[in-house]
């Protein structure tokens, strides 16, 4: 079961220079600020700033789709069709996430709150 998409991750080379863009436009500062991932809160819209997603192919916002249980949801989706990119990595916190790639090549993340 998914409550939809809450959280959307940016890939970036200059987390600096994001943060600053993100903070102008957002109006605020980060909630979460670590040199690996910052992330900001848009109305309860996480909006996270990733220096290290294009790792994982990313070459735009990765949408995240928030799921009770990550493991099942990425099973679900490889059986539909989907290929792995990410298996379910605890990001912190139990904190819960994994990448999944479409026939059409687009990324679909899944989190699982821990």
């Amino acid at each position: 079961m998914t409550t939809g998409i809450r959280t959307v991750i940016y890939p970036v080379t200059d987390l600096t220079r994001a943060k600053a863009l993100f903070s102008a436009l957002l109006g605020a500062d980060p909630v979460v600020d670590a040199p690996y991932y910052a992330q900001f809160d848009a109305d309860g819209q996480a909006i996270g700033l990733d220096p290290h997603g294009h790792r994982h192919g990313q070459s735009g916002p990765v949408a995240y789709w928030h799921v009770d249980d990550v493991a099942a949801s990425l099973a679900a989706l490889v059986q539909a069709g989907a290929e792995t990119v990410q298996d379910p990595t605890d990001v912190g916190g139990g904190l819960l996430v994994a990448l999944a790639r479409d026939g059409d090549g687009n990324l679909i993340g899944l989190r699982q709150a821990g």
